[in-house]
């Protein structure tokens, strides 16, 4: 039930490709908050997905933009305060890729140019995405910036491959730029560290469906959903977390602290007996 925190903000949303995307559920929720959004994806991510049909449904416009790209960012950021007609309260950075994932590399052999390209795409993109606000005073006082993470960045998930690498660098780029935007217009910088989720590209991954079951029946309360951690990103957006920066925040129901459930042993155990 809808209950208007976001009554009166305004932000941007980055990475809506289709109703599977966690940034297509952060937008409607946002929406039904109380907010008004403007969408935006790289063009050739725009031709593929169905952004259009989700302005339509939040009342938004869409402003293509690379989030590599620090000239399309500038433009994103100039016509969307024009659009609004005032600074932003809020952005939304939900990118990731990988070349090596997409094409099976391991790690141990994994394409350099393929991995330059990843982690400027899925991290430095956080980077410019937040330099661009900074440089052009984009930000409202007391705004909140969130970037989507993946526990990988601290554990080892056999195929998830150079995505865990850009996944750290990405948590690291909050904290170091969470201190410089705290001192200069307390705008807070957070990335939220989501369980293995059902969406176009996270089943990507190879072994997707492995990972989605255990981190199921390790978590005391189960995976969290794409509306879930849509959720607690309204809730960072939001006044109620004001004092709330700098944090990797784990948004995945309890797996982060889990050594072993009965639920995992169980089913170890029933696979060794057959075996």
């Amino acid at each position: 039930m809808p209950n208007g925190i976001l009554k009166g903000k305004k932000g941007i949303i980055f990475g809506a490709l289709d109703s599977k995307s966690i940034a297509w559920k952060v937008a409607e929720f946002a929406h039904n908050e109380g907010a008004e959004i403007v969408l935006t994806n790289a063009p050739i991510a725009l031709r593929m997905g169905t952004i259009n049909k989700l302005a339509e449904i939040t009342n938004s416009i869409v402003i293509p933009a690379d989030a590599t790209n620090t000239e399309d960012l500038t433009n994103l950021y100039e016509k969307t305060m024009d659009h609004f007609g005032c600074k932003i309260d809020f952005v939304l950075h939900s990118i990731g890729m990988s070349v090596n994932v997409r094409k099976g590399k391991q790690y141990y052999e994994m394409n350099y140019d393929w991995t330059q390209k990843g982690m400027d795409v899925s991290a430095m993109s956080f980077h410019k995405t937040i330099k661009s606000a900074w440089d052009l005073d984009a930000m409202n006082e007391w705004g909140s910036i969130v970037g989507l993470s993946y526990i990988a960045a601290q554990r080892v998930f056999h195929s998830y491959n150079d995505m865990a690498d850009n996944k750290a660098l990405l948590e690291s780029i909050a904290r170091s730029f969470g201190y410089h935007y705290g001192l200069r217009k307390n705008v807070r910088i957070n990335t939220v560290s989501q369980s293995p989720t059902i969406t176009t590209a996270g089943s990507g991954v190879d072994g997707f469906d492995g990972f989605f079951k255990f981190a199921d029946d390790l978590s005391p309360l189960g995976n969290a959903s794409s509306e879930d951690c849509a959720n607690y990103c309204i809730s960072l957006f939001s006044d109620y977390t004001k004092k709330i920066t700098m944090q990797n925040l784990y948004h995945d129901g309890g797996f982060s602290n889990m050594g072993m459930s009965s639920k995992v042993m169980e089913t170890y155990m029933k696979n060794s007996e057959e075996n």
